[in-house]
């Protein structure tokens, strides 16, 4: 079991989100934290943005894993997930 923590832009992000889509991506990250990057549709991403990300629907959830500390750093819609 992994412990999640939501960065406060995540967070943010998160409760602007419509009640259908948030719905989906807590029940995406109760999964993360029992399977970790090992949960379904999670990938590693490549220098220089690094990290792994999960796709739920429309939206990309972007993070780190520290041992068996999962911080998320983003939640967004894929056209805006990859920005800088």
């Amino acid at each position: 079991m992994y412990k999640v923590l939501l960065k406060a832009s995540a967070q943010k992000a998160l409760g602007a989100l419509p009640l259908q889509a948030r719905r989906g991506i807590a029940a995406a990250i109760d999964e993360l934290a029992s399977a970790g990057i090992h949960a379904r549709n999670v990938k590693k991403l490549q220098p220089p943005i690094g990290g792994f990300r999960m796709r739920v629907g429309a939206y990309r959830v972007l993070f780190d894993r520290h041992e068996d500390i999962i911080v998320i750093h983003a939640i967004s819609k894929r056209a805006d997930a990859y920005r800088s």
